[in-house]
């Protein structure tokens, strides 16, 4: 009983190697995550949650290391979100941070044509542009006075004024 509790309460670093790790790992996803495009957080497949799942796997390791207490999950937990609250204060007050951080809106299509180039690289697929077009309620690329891939992964249709 005492191993038990010994080892659920006492953390086996100290505290600020779990807010390091915690930063690091934070910061080292974030940036995987922003090179890997936006379509990533905008429209998630099975694949994409599966992905979400093995990397909170592959990453457990990093954060805590060898420990298994309580107290090192819950600062892990707490480091963690207040990472996040911290990168989302900041990204609200500066530009340039936010656009570091979540990206630019990318032009896809502009009357009535669409760059395919511009929907490879961002990886859209012609079937994710026209379901778009569908949700929007737009039948025909001509009908499309813009079409803007936001930061958030969603795309964004704007009619022609007839």
């Amino acid at each position: 009983m005492d191993s038990f509790l010994h080892q659920t309460f006492n953390p086996s670093m100290p505290w600020w190697g779990f807010i390091a790790r915690a930063a690091i790992v934070y910061f080292a996803l974030l940036v995987m995550i922003r090179v890997s495009g936006k379509r990533t957080m905008g429209q998630f497949t099975s694949f994409d949650m599966l992905l979400v799942v093995l990397l909170g796997n592959a990453v457990q390791n990093a954060l805590l290391g060898e420990d298994a207490s309580v107290g090192g999950g819950l600062l892990l937990a707490a480091t963690l979100m207040a990472i996040n609250w911290l990168v989302g204060m900041a990204s609200a007050r500066n530009r340039r941070f936010e656009a570091l951080v979540e990206g630019s809106p990318v032009l896809l299509a502009r009357e009535g044509k669409v760059y395919k180039d511009v929907l490879r690289r961002e990886l859209i697929s012609r079937e994710d542009f026209d379901k778009a077009m569908r949700e929007a309620g737009i039948e025909d690329v001509g009908e499309i006075h813009l079409a803007v891939l936001e930061t958030n992964g969603h795309i964004t249709l704007v009619t022609r004024h007839a």
